[in-house]
């Protein structure tokens, strides 16, 4: 994959008229608050796999980088200490951490840690830095958490290793309830060592992919397979009295949840688990979540087909089936308007995100939607906190990425609907979504990709009067403003998200 270094996205390279001393463009946005969609019932992040080390960092260091990603406190100015996450994902390790070189996952900081030991017994002194982030969030407020393996433990699997051989699914039938057993154990015994209760549990990750190049751990499976290992979970948890539901599929791309893709025995996978008769059909399961999860990868541009897809999407899930965008970083070249490789904690990459985020919940109609590397050390476009790679102590650095999710996430609280918001402005140039939380409050978020500044003419509910904006912008971090004026501007290269009163 090439790297480009110009901005990203032809709408970026459009011409500024301020430059000629024009007026900012006004933007017509009508507001329906009648008019409603989906409930939003979570934003997240995942733990994998610097959570593991940094969170056996000196405490200043940690504290401070759990605020950024939880924390819904304001400084006296009313500056914002975080992005309020709603949900934190656990990535319950395999056990490859232990095997060392011998696990042949050459990059250790992929390896994880296994509650499991040989014997069969437990180990809850494991994956400690992920435990403390665990209770991090707990004491910051985070609503909900959703446990996840890429693989099961070393002990189960066919080749003892934490990822496939000859892309084969990498755990035997004979295995399902031990699996199922061990993932029951690790939700008692997190809950129990740190007082955390997940709400949530995804047996599978990402199953249409090969994981066999021991990039990290992680296995595929077949939908008759998920459909084996979610039914002997099912029953684990029951027989266990243990309220956490099932989360499937964490499709690896979105198009295998609605149509026969690319993967024979893989794909159409809402057909498959949602449908009733259906060899896999899961739905009667009374401890699976009414959502299907699949990840935004490799789907995201242009911008006129990834809104066909999420239509797609939108348009196959059956009557009371929800949609969790459960997984997604920038991935590829992306037809040219980004690449991944490259660090970079500027604000292009964060309108790129942005507008996924809009997309995911707008046009696929998610109900959630969860970013992957809350911490990442590499030099990728994957993290929304970069770090160190040091296992110790080190630095960090928040990313524009991080504030822009928390434009949402932070200000769209769980059981928020989202309401109708319409503009005629051209997708590429001007986008704008709205909310209403439980508290009554609307939230509206409003992305600006181009070099002008927007003017916005609300057409709105007279009793509807928003009182503050929140700016991502090259220069500001969420920056906290009041509004007073009737017109409210969006300067160029911004996510501005507006609350009312």
């Amino acid at each position: 994959m090439k790297r480009i270094s110009i901005p990203i996205l032809g709408f970026f390279l459009l011409g500024s008229s301020l430059a000629f001393g024009q007026q900012p463009r006004s933007v017509r946005v009508q507001i329906k608050p009648e008019q409603t969609y989906q409930v939003i019932e979570h934003f997240g992040a995942s733990d994998a796999w610097a959570g593991q080390f940094v969170g056996n960092w000196p405490a200043e260091q940690k504290e401070a980088i759990a605020d950024l990603l939880f924390s819904m406190e304001t400084s006296a100015s009313g500056q914002p200490k975080g992005i309020g996450l709603s949900l934190w994902r656990f990535n319950i390790g395999a056990g490859t951490a232990e095997q060392g070189q011998e696990s042949g996952i050459r990059d250790e900081w992929r390896r994880a840690e296994g509650f499991l030991n040989a014997d069969g017994t437990y180990n809850w002194n494991k994956q400690q830095g992920q435990l403390w982030f665990l209770e991090a969030a707990k004491k910051r407020g985070v609503p909900s958490f959703l446990a996840f393996t890429n693989s099961p433990p070393v002990q189960l699997t066919k080749n003892h290793k934490g990822f496939a051989t000859n892309k084969q699914p990498n755990l035997d039938p004979a295995n399902f309830d031990k699996f199922a057993s061990f993932l029951t154990e690790t939700i008692k015994g997190v809950q129990k060592k740190t007082g955390v209760r997940f709400q949530y549990i995804s047996p599978v990750n990402e199953p249409q992919w090969d994981w066999s190049d021991g990039g990290q751990e992680g296995t595929p499976f077949f939908n008759t397979e998920i459909a084996g290992i979610t039914r002997s979970l099912s029953k684990a948890l029951m027989k266990a009295k243990l309220p956490t539901q099932i989360s499937i599929a964490e499709a690896g791309q979105i198009e295998y949840l609605y149509s026969e893709h690319n993967r024979k025995g893989q794909q159409n996978q809402i057909a498959e688990f949602f449908t009733k008769g259906s060899a896999n059909y899961l739905g009667n399961l009374p401890n699976l979540v009414p959502a299907i999860g699949g990840h935004s990868y490799f789907t995201t541009s242009p911008y006129a087909k990834a809104v066909e897809k999420r239509q797609k999407l939108a348009a196959a899930l059956k009557p009371g089936l929800r949609y969790w965008m459960s997984e997604y970083c920038i991935l590829g070249d992306n037809e040219g308007e980004i690449n991944a490789q490259g660090r970079d904690l500027g604000i292009n990459p964060a309108l790129y995100i942005a507008r996924v985020i809009h997309n995911d919940l707008v046009n696929a109609q998610a109900s959630a939607w969860h970013w992957w590397l809350a911490l990442s050390c590499y030099d990728y476009k994957d993290g929304l906190v970069y770090v160190d790679r040091n296992k110790e102590h080190g630095k960090y650095s928040d990313s524009k990425m991080l504030w822009a999710l928390g434009q949402y996430s932070r200000f769209i609280r769980p059981q928020a609907t989202r309401i109708m918001a319409s503009t005629e402005a051209n997708p590429n140039e001007f986008l704008v979504s709205a909310y209403k939380n439980k508290d009554g409050k609307v939230v509206m978020v409003a992305i600006n990709p181009s070099n002008e500044a927007v003017t916005l003419n609300l057409e709105k509910p007279a009793s509807l009067k928003f009182s503050k904006s929140y700016t991502t912008s090259e220069s500001q971090n969420m920056a906290v403003s009041g509004i007073s004026a009737p017109e409210v501007s969006i300067p160029a290269h911004s996510v501005v998200t507006l609350v009312s009163e």
